[in-house]
């Protein structure tokens, strides 16, 4: 009895199915990606140093507290809403639109409640906009 050897089968691997599918999932990506603006407020970050910085006499410090509490100026605000800051910040600023915006917020603060008094000073053209830190000594 003869048998016959049979060559074993070339098999080949076709990459164009795996290589459209690849296409396929970028263009998805693509699409579904959004991209918007992270900040639309401009802010000036304070800078660490030995030397201390002078102090500006002229400015507007608002103070919030861990609990969300404003104060603008010394004064106490009826709420931390939008408008009320705002309202509150065009009367301390009295037009002008150079005086610095200093926020001295506590460190449990919620953050929301600083990007508040951010978006409230930008809205009216306060752009200099200072977050005041300690400096820990080592």
């Amino acid at each position: 009895m003869k048998f016959r050897e049979q060559e074993p089968e070339q098999t080949e691997l076709n990459l164009t199915p795996l290589i459209d599918v690849v296409f396929l999932l970028l263009i998805f990506f693509m699409v579904s990606t959004t991209f918007q603006k992270e900040s639309e407020i401009k802010i000036s970050l304070p800078q660490a140093a030995t030397d201390k910085q002078p102090i500006e006499s002229d400015k507007i410090e608002v103070m919030v507290n861990a609990s969300g509490q404003m104060h603008v100026g010394g004064r106490e605000l009826v709420n931390s809403q939008l408008t009320t800051v705002r309202q509150a910040l065009q009367q301390a600023a009295n037009g002008r639109r150079d005086i610095p915006l200093v926020i001295r917020a506590d460190k449990g603060t919620p953050y929301q409640s600083i990007v508040t008094v951010m978006d409230a000073g930008s809205q009216i053209g306060l752009l200099r906009i200072s977050l005041p830190t300690l400096r820990v000594q080592e």
